[in-house]
């Protein structure tokens, strides 16, 4: 499946694959077979793609993969092809920052698999890392030998070969894919992926939005490109699909349209997932759906760890409403996690004195840290402020996991482009107040209250104890 928004996309499969060797299961097979395999899709770009209706098999409704995109399939006797390719990739985390990553078909996290149920589905793995690798299909019901745990379930896949895994897509749901081979080092570098199965019946829970994405955590250094990967609480990048704000597409929605957001959690906490100005159901886990009479309404939802959450409503409020991990450090870039607090502190003597050794120092913290929004300091390259962003009333000081669900009364059905700002209607906006302010009412304001107190004591009763 080919369209017009996949026009970049590099089509020559034999071309792309040059040298490599191919493998189904543990057996080699030659440079011919290669060619026969489906063509090798690839986008470099971080922006959100519009979804593409399929033009063959089974019909579904398409996600919207939060800056990313779905990968393109083919039909080949009965089964559902695609081939995903494991290499290392350029990531722009937001403009200003760009890291290298592993991930697949040039992207981390790599494109979303939308598959119908009951699909057969056969998936080509080419890997060009310098390592061994494999994938395993998270929360899918499927036969062993396709589980893709290194050495439990299969070979690892060795640089330069390919590797095919076949199974029926047996329910609908929503699901991850990430390696099952030097994990601790292939998951922090990027490696993950969504999966969709839709269900047979298009109809069923259906809805008008269907977006997607996954909550990815990174250590990098400031000024640095590279993850370190033997980090195991202490990230200081936390992403939406490998994006920080301000680099976080919005997700637009039309008013009264029915949304769904599932979000999927592949780092190393939980989340509690915050959505602002309107109430929401969790409608699916990883394990299914959720029956109707069984959902429970939130505005937040924790994803633990290797979790996935669907949640859905109706986007009945127009405006622009904040959506974000509500970890208040996860809506920040990187940061120092050693700074002092300096609230209260005075430091004038001080900063005249460090002045004149370093004319550009500027002091922060004596008042909280809400200027870093409107700072402009002297940055590491490749590195983002912590606080970024601004809004049409100023700056938003966020960043990391944070984005904006926009509702509006006029986005046309299938438009997910960018409305720009909310307009409020007159009156709708808080305001400064300029008046005169009343002295605070007190209650009881008659009853005075004495100058002094008696403190009355009552001692314990002494009691003799006689020996005999």
């Amino acid at each position: 499946m080919v369209s017009s928004r996949r026009r970049d996309f590099i089509k020559n499969a034999a071309k792309g694959a040059v040298g490599l060797g191919v493998a189904f299961a543990a057996t080699s097979v030659s440079r011919v077979a290669l060619a026969a395999l489906p063509e090798i899709a690839t986008v470099n770009g971080p922006k959100t793609l519009p979804p593409a209706l399929p033009d063959s098999g089974r019909p579904f409704h398409p996600v919207v993969t939060l800056n990313g995109w779905s990968l393109p399939w083919r039909i080949k006797n009965g089964w559902k092809e695609f081939h995903l390719v494991a290499e290392p990739v350029i990531r722009e985390f937001a403009p200003g920052m760009k890291t290298h990553l592993w991930g697949y078909n040039g992207q981390s996290p790599g494109p979303t698999i939308e598959v119908v149920e009951g699909d057969k589905v056969r998936i080509f793995v080419t890997n060009r890392l310098p390592e061994h690798t494999t994938i395993h299909w998270h929360g899918q019901p499927l036969p062993n030998g396709m589980d893709g745990v290194g050495g439990l379930n299969q070979p690892q896949i060795k640089p330069g070969k390919t590797f095919v895994y076949e199974f029926e897509a047996m329910r609908s749901g929503t699901f991850m894919y990430h390696p099952h081979a030097d994990e601790m080092v292939q998951m922090a570098m990027g490696m993950m992926g969504f999966w969709v199965t839709h269900p047979k019946d298009p109809d069923f829970m259906k809805v008008d939005r269907d977006f997607c994405f996954l909550l990815s955590s990174y250590d990098i250094d400031p000024g640095s490109y590279t993850p370190k990967i033997a980090t195991m609480t202490d990230f200081n990048l936390w992403s939406f699909n490998s994006r920080v704000f301000p680099g976080i597409d919005p997700l637009v929605c039309r008013q009264n349209d029915r949304v769904r957001i599932r979000v999927g959690n592949l780092t190393m906490t939980n989340h509690p997932i915050h959505l602002h100005g309107m109430e929401f159901v969790v409608a699916g886990t990883d394990g299914g759906w959720i029956r109707p009479e069984a959902r429970w309404p939130e505005v937040t939802t924790d994803i633990a760890v290797g979790q996935m959450r669907a949640i859905e409503f109706d986007a009945y409020l127009p405006g622009d409403w904040a959506f974000h991990c509500h970890k208040s450090h996860h809506t920040m870039n990187a940061m120092g996690h050693d700074v002092p607090t300096m609230i209260g502190v005075d430091t004038k003597d001080i900063n005249n004195k460090i002045k004149n050794l370093i004319p550009d120092y500027m002091s922060m913290g004596e008042n909280g840290m809400a200027s870093m929004g409107e700072m402009q300091m002297p940055l590491p390259k490749n590195t983002l402020p912590m606080m970024t962003g601004n809004g049409q009333f100023g700056p938003i000081e966020m960043g990391g996991m944070f984005t904006v669900v926009k509702v509006r009364e006029n986005q046309k059905p299938g438009d997910y482009s960018d409305p720009g700002w909310y307009q409020n209607p007159k009156g709708t906006v808080a305001y400064e107040w300029t008046g005169s302010v009343d002295k605070p009412h007190r209650a009881h304001t008659d009853t005075k209250m004495p100058n002094s107190m008696e403190l009355k004591v009552r001692k314990p009763h002494s009691h003799k104890h006689k020996c005999e």
